[in-house]
């Protein structure tokens, strides 16, 4: 497609930072997700373990009990379906009952079989930039400026695409997420968003995952209270503008309509723009 693709979160579980426990239910989910397509969603992303600072891991049992069911019902009502794990157990399973992509915040570094598993598989692999054990707010960093830790996410993605190619896995199916809100301040998230153009340049398809994080509850603070989750929805659509506008594969979140109908109107900017920028080139090259 000639635009940035919108996912649509489904978490299935009862502990995530803004949707926890809404639909923890297989029937629930399933509804949920088919909502999201309803809603112009082209991608769906089951997660069955959350991610949130501080969560606690749950069992493999577990992670797939909650997922496997939700997939195989929303890939046969027509979705193309992400898994969000960390597990190669969990992937290879989802993958199986029809998912087509695995999205692992870890970027294949908490399951030493992840790799193994995409590489056999063929499947896309979404790659989130991860440090120190399972992503947590404030961990601890060598003193950087914002801006040096900004450029060092992105060599370290690039390092995590060339480990991923020499594992064996095709590079037209790697995707880089550089993690935002993932043992990242508020500052060095906004810095990555600005260096989304220096992203691109790694060669890889990129997707933004910014929705309701503590990071846009802190921009939106009022006496310095931030606002819940749910009311990020429209600071989020602004993200996905200017993540669309600057090429972005995709955006992650989880007010689908929002988003969907911010990037079209990004989109028709960028077209009019590269087309008034083509014909002006045509203009001088007559003129000249």
């Amino acid at each position: 497609m000639n635009r940035c693709l919108v996912m649509g979160i489904l978490n299935v579980t009862p502990d995530s930072f803004s949707d926890g426990g809404r639909f923890t239910s297989v029937p629930g989910a399933i509804r949920h997700g088919l909502h999201l397509l309803d809603d112009g969603a082209d991608l769906i992303d089951v997660g069955g373990e959350s991610t949130r600072p501080g969560a606690i891991r749950i069992s493999e049992a577990e992670e797939l009990r909650r997922v496997l069911p939700v997939i195989v019902e929303l890939v046969a009502a027509g979705a193309i379906v992400s898994v969000d794990t960390m597990r190669a157990s969990v992937a290879a399973e989802a993958l199986a009952a029809g998912a087509r992509i695995v999205n692992d915040v870890s970027g294949g570094q908490a399951d030493p079989g992840m790799r193994r598993v995409i590489v056999e598989s063929g499947a896309v692999f979404i790659a989130g930039h991860w440090r120190k054990g399972v992503p947590v707010v404030g961990s601890t960093m060598p003193v950087e400026t914002t801006d040096q830790r900004a450029r060092r996410v992105i060599v370290e993605l690039a390092a995590l695409r060339d480990g991923l190619i020499a594992a064996g896995i095709a590079r037209d199916k790697i995707v880089l997420d550089p993690g935002i809100g993932f043992g990242k301040t508020a500052a060095e998230n906004w810095a990555l968003l600005a260096r989304l153009p220096e992203l691109n340049q790694l060669g890889q398809p990129v997707l933004i995952g910014t929705s309701r994080k503590r990071f846009l509850g802190e921009l939106l603070a009022i006496d310095g209270a931030p606002p819940p989750p749910h009311a990020r929805d429209i600071a989020t659509a602004a993200t996905s503008v200017l993540a669309a506008y600057h090429g972005a594969w995709a955006v992650r979140v989880h007010d689908v309509r929002a988003s969907r109908d911010a990037i079209a109107v990004a989109t028709a900017w960028r077209r009019v723009n590269i087309c008034e920028t083509s014909s002006t080139a045509s203009t001088n090259t007559v003129l000249s």
